[in-house]
């Protein structure tokens, strides 16, 4: 097969979207030739078989530039690409639905979060599949919905042989920094605990991406300023996405605070790490609820965040492994990179 791929970016340095970069590695493995379509490159290594054609985004080209450049790349490409996968982005196949359709080219799109606008209605119109990470990280209803699961590298995430320190209690966050990852629940969270006499840490990592973000990092600061001064709390900034690993390994839990309903990604590389997580997030406690009810919380709910914590927290060392081995288990079974992309390549592969 020969592949057509439409995605942001391709930077394995880029804090959210680094982690693609192996998923082009992992494309690459099964196909004969990888075309990426990308808005804007960064750093990257990958195989003979991959070329890699930026849009323009980081050379400051304009929106109407971008779009010529993607017409003639799929256009002078056309012979060199037999189906198309479009990573997160409804608006590559807004625009090349009906190219593609009229070059027979099979269109896939891969698509998590609980939005739904017409850019994905009418995406949804002309691509042959739409995939999706769980059945709430895809809130449009069709019949050509198919639920796939994460792709997390589980050689890459994976435990450590070296334990945390045993206090301060490290915690956790990792994304970026939004209104929908509701901080404020995490920081009055602490502050409870710190208030409990309870000796924790906390790390946020992550940064803004927007000018209203920027804003919401400015006023979540502020609100984090005091727990900042007594060195129970620290923005660590965003780093690359393979250098989360340290963070999470460092980590005796990790949480998220998250309202976009789909299943965060990582949510599961801390699993896979063996790290306990504590969530509100609807997809993630449709992954655990069953067996570890006392990890879920309520959306905005400081004091349920709190009193999950605090349970974590109480764990022996030993509860905390077992625990942690537990939702390792459930990633590497459900939810790793290799046979992810063989599924998606199974939907690549049908025939029109």
């Amino acid at each position: 097969m020969r592949l057509l791929i439409l995605t942001q970016a391709v930077d394995r340095n880029d804090p959210v979207l680094g982690f693609f970069h192996e998923w082009i590695k992992e494309f690459s493995r099964h196909t004969d030739e990888v075309i990426v379509g990308c808005l804007r490159v960064g750093e990257y290594e990958l195989p003979q078989n991959v070329r890699v054609v930026s849009l323009g985004k980081e050379r400051g080209v304009s929106r109407m530039g971008i779009v010529r450049n993607f017409y003639r790349l799929i256009v002078r490409e056309q012979k060199h690409y037999d189906a198309v996968f479009v990573h997160m982005n409804p608006e590559y196949v807004v625009l090349g639905g009906i190219p593609w359709r009229l070059l027979r080219k099979r269109i896939v799109l891969w698509y998590t979060h609980k939005h739904v606008d017409l850019k994905l209605r009418v995406a949804e119109k002309f691509a042959h599949a739409v995939l999706t990470a769980s059945d709430e990280s895809l809130r449009l209803s069709t019949r050509k919905k198919y639920v796939m699961g994460h792709g997390i590298n589980t050689e890459f995430f994976s435990p450590t042989s070296v334990a945390p320190p045993s206090a301060p209690f490290e915690i956790v966050t990792v994304g970026r920094i939004s209104p929908a990852k509701d901080l404020e629940t995490l920081i009055a969270s602490v502050e409870m605990l710190v208030g409990d006499d309870l000796d924790v840490h906390t790390t946020i990592v992550g940064g803004a991406g927007t000018t209203d973000q920027e804003r919401y990092e400015r006023m979540i600061k502020e609100r984090a300023a005091p727990l900042v001064a007594q060195g129970r709390l620290r923005f660590a900034g965003p780093v690359p996405h393979h250098q989360t690993l340290g963070t999470l390994q460092n980590a005796q839990v990790f949480v998220s605070m998250s309202k976009t309903g789909s299943l965060d990604k990582v949510i599961l590389e801390a699993m896979a790490v063996g790290v306990p997580v504590v969530s509100c997030n609807d997809a993630a406690g449709a992954i655990f609820r069953d067996d570890h009810p006392g990890l879920i919380f309520a959306p905005g709910d400081a004091r349920g965040l709190a009193e999950a914590l605090t349970s974590v927290i109480r764990m022996s060392a030993s509860e905390r492994r077992a625990l942690g081995a537990h939702l390792r288990q459930i990633v590497v079974e459900h939810h790793t990179l290799s046979p992810l992309i063989m599924r998606i390549i199974h939907h690549l592969s049908l025939p029109l």
